[in-house]
């Protein structure tokens, strides 16, 4: 039997203190901060991306190196025969495609099986969970990434955050619309229900916001994932309190359902929603 690693990068949300315990790898994610390299939970820290963060300081998101991610990978074959690496969607980052061009070349070929499932944030950290159970009860490469595949567009994303003003620095909302967004107290809910980031809804206050996320992964549950089971995620940028009243808020909407997690969101994310944001998120549980 093939000795079969798992892999995943930061925008998965699992630290590399957690890879650890999971026994997989972690790729982090490159930053710029006024010039200056940086790798998420490597050499940057939720606490200090957050500092800088409110001191203004000019944050660009980067994709890893070809480099990076051929020593990555060599690291791993070391010990391993194959590799099954869950980079985030192609639909939002550039460094999937990277990943699947060099999984082509030799020494990878046949040996590193990166999974294009249009995941991020918490449904991508889903798929690393089921790619290490399919792992254990001994299924090969070919055969997981196969199931990874079928039920890549088997997730939905909800996403309210507090301010527009990140929006509007990677050019989704105008300057005129975040202006006026926050004199009206808009709050935008985003979804990811496939490869991209798109806009669900437009309601007043963070209030009106978690309701209409909850009533939409409602609908989901009932409708779009009738028959199934899921798995129900949490995420945040907001305050430890506010995340505690979040999780209450879920819990008592779905007090049939095991809330699985709620962490703090990848900086990645982060960069592109600020602070003070929240996130709910299912996935159809797998079957074998």
């Amino acid at each position: 039997m093939s000795r079969i690693a798992v892999a995943t990068d930061s925008n998965s949300g699992i630290t590399q203190a957690l890879a650890k315990q999971m026994g997989i790898g972690v790729l982090p994610m490159p930053f710029y901060i006024n010039g200056q390299l940086y790798f998420e939970d490597i050499t940057l820290t939720q606490q200090e991306f957050y500092r800088r963060l409110d001191a203004d300081a000019d944050i660009s998101t980067s994709q890893p190196s070809p480099g990076d991610v051929t020593d990555f990978w060599d690291g791993l074959l070391a010990n391993n025969d194959q590799v099954i690496y869950i980079p985030m969607s192609s639909g939002l980052s550039a460094s999937c495609q990277t990943a699947l061009f060099l999984s082509r070349e030799e020494p990878y070929a046949g040996r590193v099986h990166v999974v294009d499932d249009q995941r991020i944030s918490i449904t991508q950290r889903q798929a690393v969970l089921d790619a290490l159970e399919m792992v254990d009860r001994g299924m090969e490469a070919d055969e997981i990434v196969d199931v990874l595949m079928r039920e890549k567009l088997e997730s939905s994303i909800y996403i309210t955050v507090d301010t527009l003003k990140y929006l509007k620095k990677g050019g989704r909302v105008t300057p005129a619309g975040a202006a006026l967004g926050a004199v009206l107290n808009i709050k935008p809910v985003l979804t990811i229900q496939g490869e991209k980031l798109d806009a669900f809804a437009k309601v007043r206050g963070m209030k009106a916001a978690r309701e209409k996320m909850l009533d939409a992964m409602e609908k989901d549950i009932r409708e779009r994932f009738a028959g199934h089971r899921v798995h129900l995620w949490a995420a945040y940028t907001c305050t430890a309190e506010e995340a505690d009243s979040w999780r209450a808020q879920i819990m008592e909407r779905f007090p049939d359902l095991e809330l699985e997690g709620m962490d703090p969101l990848s900086l990645s994310v982060s960069c592109h929603i600020g602070k003070g944001s929240m996130a709910i998120a299912c996935s159809r549980v797998v079957e074998y």
